[in-house]
């Protein structure tokens, strides 16, 4: 009987396991995150035996491990299987049973910038943590794909066998092996990319290196999630001899444009609720320690109240918690060793992260030196009681905002996103802003803290990603593609690093591996019109055409003043879209600082004129914008404000009265103490009838 124990045995591997048996698997992925998944099923929908293995335990990354409320940019680039998986969450939030700690009439249809549900597309962008690794398991059920959980790369010398510059199969510290033709590295990390000995980067490039404008080292940008009153940093306020706070780096953030070695902060994306009975009270950490937020007490003295700011709504009355202000869930500075760290260094690191932000919500509970109307309100909230059950109900997934980055023949780049440069083999598109979260505290000249690194600024609109981001220098790697860590600059990484777009780079990735199998060559070889061909007949997006919704200068009547002809002073922002007048309007992106300054000149005959003003309204409009009318005749200067909620989505002129006007003639916008965003689109004079 014993040989027959051994023949059961064999069968069972060669059924259950097939790479213990040594079969080469066409595709073989290595990491479980979204992009992972999609690669992996995509791979199969291509007819190719394909295996996922992954130190991961969940499925699914960050889009199963609290980042519910979708960092998408246009929904209209979305596409293939990452569009696919959103219909999917839609399908689910259809049934009655979806709903159990909220009627889905009182939830709403809030997203991000578009609701977060699409009826007409049969879309939902935010959902719930463990509705989307449902949906990442259902996935790989339905395609037959086999996962190797708790499977970590071996990442010295054994762990990549190699030859031709072809990796042949990958060894895991289990000391299992996993032979195959094609690679796919889906990791945050890009651990089996290092590991194959592929060029990578790690920290901001500086601005001369690629002709970029926002990478590098950045004070002047850093005004959102900033201090916005000053904070003595001392541990005896007056005193520098006393020393820094904790969470204050020592030295000087360094010369603006300029590249260094940090990365952006990480943080968790807590699943919170109020619901009483799914509510898990705050924990307290093990090696708790309040001075850590001596910080965040001085800021809350000084009136700071947005504390629930980032409190973003997710179905059944639970949230995805993200950072917010200037002493927040971002645990600024503590992650530089990550991107290389062992994988001993990572999980101290992911330790201190898990101790600090815990810390942080017990401390903003429970502290009795917390104002009373934070802490009341902060202890009506807690842990989700259903989501992360095997984690003490903390998210799986520390978000790994950056890591490293492959260094390719291709580099995408600040001017390719802002389209001055051409993209011309696009295997998927991004939209979202170029988005880094501060890299640094530091003390400031006038002797008070100030966060380092954050940028938020709209590319532009949609922008396609190039096939050459994902496939190494061909000297170095022929079967391995990189559809996470991929070929981008820092800030350029920003836009590109978001959830949908990992899933869509993904989705081609393994489409190419396909391809190139089918033939027989190199990742480097494939003949893009190829892979252009199968990846618009799998409805992924490769080019998007912005609605051309403007008001054309020809209709208009009047002497009218584009904003594109305006005397532009500070860092004005184009906008995405062609509303508006003459085929879009610029932006103050909300700085609120008095830096932007839009001034519409003309020379006029005397006489009466009625004024208007023409923005695109949205419910991130300021209020208060100052505008200034000056005339070198006429009836004088007269100050008036814009209230620019008010008006249409698609753009319109607004009345502010007739005046006696001569000569030199001049309305100037500017973005003083401004409580929104500001928009300057054009301004026009009609002549009034006598």
């Amino acid at each position: 009987m014993p040989h027959v124990a051994r023949l059961l045995l064999t069968i069972t591997l060669l059924t259950v396991d097939p790479a213990l048996a040594g079969r080469i698997h066409d595709v073989v992925v290595y990491g479980g995150t979204s992009a992972g998944v999609m690669s992996a099923v995509q791979a199969r929908r291509m007819g190719k035996s394909v295996v996922i293995v992954c130190p991961d335990t969940h499925l699914g990354g960050l889009s199963a491990s609290g980042l519910g409320w979708t960092d998408s940019g246009k929904k209209e680039i979305i596409g293939g299987l990452a569009r696919e998986f959103y219909h999917r969450v839609w399908k689910h939030y259809q049934k009655e049973e979806a709903w159990k700690w909220q009627n889905p009439s009182d939830y709403g249809n809030k997203g991000q910038g578009s609701p977060a549900i699409d009826g007409k597309q049969r879309t939902m962008w935010i959902f719930e943590p463990h509705v989307a690794e449902q949906i990442f398991e259902t996935f790989v059920k339905e395609h037959g794909i086999v996962v190797h959980r708790d499977e970590w790369l071996d990442r010295g010398g054994n762990g990549v066998e190699q030859q031709d510059g072809r990796i042949l199969s990958i060894r895991m510290l289990s000391g299992r092996t996993f032979p195959g033709r094609m690679f796919i590295d889906a990791t945050y990390e890009g651990d089996l990319m290092a590991t194959a000995g592929v060029s990578y980067t790690i920290g901001r490039e500086a601005n001369s290196q690629y002709g970029e404008t926002l990478n590098g080292v950045q004070t002047g940008h850093a005004i959102k999630h900033q201090f916005t009153t000053p904070i003595d940093p001392h541990v005896v306020p007056g005193d520098p001899s006393s020393g820094l706070l904790p969470r204050i780096h020592k030295g000087a953030p360094g010369t603006d444009g300029k590249g260094d070695h940090r990365v952006q902060a990480y943080c968790f994306r807590t699943c919170l609720t109020n619901v009483v009975e799914n509510l898990v009270p705050w924990p307290r950490p093990e090696g708790y320690d309040a001075r850590q937020y001596e910080l965040a007490l001085r800021y809350y003295a000084t009136g700071w109240r947005n504390a629930f700011r980032k409190f973003d709504p997710i179905p059944n009355n639970k949230t995805d918690t993200n950072n917010h202000g200037g002493f927040s869930f971002d645990n600024i500075g503590y992650n530089y060793d990550y991107p290389d760290g062992s994988y001993e260094r990572r999980r101290e690191i992911v330790r201190e992260h898990e101790t600090y932000q815990k810390g942080l919500l017990w401390f903003l509970a429970n502290d009795p030196r917390m104002p009373a109307d934070i802490q009341n309100r902060m202890k009506k909230w807690g842990l989700s009681k259903d989501e992360f059950v095997d984690n003490g109900n903390w998210p799986h997934q520390i978000y790994v905002r950056e890591a490293r980055r492959m260094v390719s023949d291709w580099v995408q780049t600040e001017p390719h996103l802002r389209g001055l440069k051409p993209t011309p083999r696009p295997i998927g598109m991004g939209s979202y802003n170029m988005d880094s979260h501060n890299v640094q505290r530091y003390v400031d000249k006038n002797g008070h803290v100030k966060n380092e690194g954050d940028i938020q600024v709209n590319p532009g609109g949609p922008y396609p990603i190039d096939y050459g981001t994902i496939i190494p220098k061909k000297g170095e790697c022929r079967n391995l593609l990189v559809p996470v860590c991929l070929s981008s600059s820092h800030i350029a990484y920003g836009s590109i690093r978001m959830e949908p777009v990992f899933m869509i780079l993904g989705h081609s990735a393994a489409t190419a591996a396909a391809l190139c199998l089918d033939r027989k060559i190199a990742v480097q070889d494939l003949d893009y019109e190829i892979l252009r061909r199968k990846l618009l007949a799998d409805r992924q997006a490769l080019q998007y055409k912005v609605p051309d919704t403007h008001l054309p200068l020809s209709s208009l009547k009047g002497v009218v003043i584009d904003e594109t002809k305006a005397t532009l002073q500070g860092p004005w922002q184009k906008s995405s879209t062609a509303a508006g007048v003459h085929r879009g309007y610029h932006h103050d992106d909300a700085r609120a600082d008095g830096s932007c300054r839009a001034i519409f000149s003309t020379t006029l005959k005397e006489g009466v004129y009625e004024v208007e003003v023409a923005w695109v309204t949205h419910s991130n409009r300021a209020t208060n914008v100052p505008a200034l009318l000056a005339t070198s005749g006429g009836s004088g200067d007269r100050a008036f404000t814009l209230n620019q909620k008010k008006g249409s989505t698609q753009g319109s002129f607004h009345g502010f009265g007739r005046h006696k006007l001569a000569g030199k003639t001049s309305l100037t916008i500017s973005n003083r103490e401004t409580d929104g965003h500001v928009i300057i689109d054009a301004v026009r004079f009609v002549p009034v009838a006598r």
